[in-house]
């Protein structure tokens, strides 16, 4: 197994804002496994929701999911490592939702759980109606978060969503200080809280040291706050041109934004 390794991130890097994947980017992608890169997908989103596009780049490898929660086992259907959030943080942090009025989307196991469709849960539903079932993310609305969380084998994160940005900020620091929980930004409207310590630069590099292979032949592309650990934690940090500007600047590289052919330019230019 080659231990030079191309980290790619998601929505807003991989994917385009519809969430598809440019052709350009699939077939510079496969020249790349032909000259021996290995790739891997480190994403904020649980397993289940990374169906279509695993298939699509024709991967054998385990995918990071939720910000570095935990590694997927793809072929086998098995977590393999995982640091999920004991069930006493999940239950203050619901307590906390509950008191400041903020809706969470929990993900555990095989799906993610919510009691109320919030705006992201709706977008996210009717995304995996176009896909074939077999390829749909699983979502289920429990009357009690709560009750849930005591039920499940493994509580991976929670995103959090709303329109009120200034809001989940003061809510991401509060729980920060008053949990010691990680709150990180995955999306503009978004902020991801799970287990401290975990990320997507330290999974990453759990698992090339695992293969054998150096942190210094890793390329990590990435957009968001919640990409900056593996941006830096790689010997290339390729930042999109729809990043906010701070995470550029933890970057070695900026390219284009995820509506052009950057990626793909990139990895003509560079790497084949």
């Amino acid at each position: 197994m080659t231990s030079r390794v191309i980290a790619l991130d998601l929505d807003g890097t991989l994917l385009t804002p519809q969430k598809t994947l440019l052709p350009s980017s699939l077939e510079a992608l496969k020249r790349a496994q032909e000259v021996g890169y290995q790739l891997l997908i480190v994403t904020g989103r649980h397993h289940v929701a990374i169906h279509p596009f695993y298939q699509a780049l024709a991967l054998d490898t385990p995918a990071i999911c939720c910000n570095g929660t935990y590694l997927y086992d793809y072929q086998a259907k098995k977590v393999l490592e995982a640091d999920p959030l004991p069930v006493t943080h999940a239950l203050q942090l619901i307590d906390l939702l509950d008191e400041h009025d903020i809706h969470g989307l929990m993900y555990v196991d095989d799906a993610m759980m919510y009691e109320r469709p919030t705006g992201h849960v709706i977008r996210t539903s009717n995304w995996a109606l176009s896909l074939p079932e077999a390829q749909r993310p699983v979502f289920t609305q429990v009357p009690s978060l709560a009750q849930a969380a005591r039920e499940v084998n493994a509580i991976w994160k929670f995103a959090l969503t709303g329109e009120d940005t200034v809001k989940l900020n003061t809510f991401a620091k509060h729980v920060e200080q008053t949990l010691g929980l990680e709150c990180e930004w995955s999306w503009h409207d978004q902020v991801d809280i799970a287990r401290k310590g975990n990320s997507k630069g330290k999974r990453l590099a759990q698992y090339v040291e695992s293969i054998g292979g150096s942190m210094k032949d890793v390329i990590a592309f990435g957009d968001n706050y919640n990409d900056i650990s593996m941006l830096e934690a790689a010997g290339t940090g390729v930042a999109m041109g729809n990043a906010d500007d701070a995470v550029k600047a933890r970057a070695n590289i900026v390219i284009g934004d995820n509506t052009t052919d950057s990626i793909a330019q990139f990895i003509y230019s560079h790497l084949v």
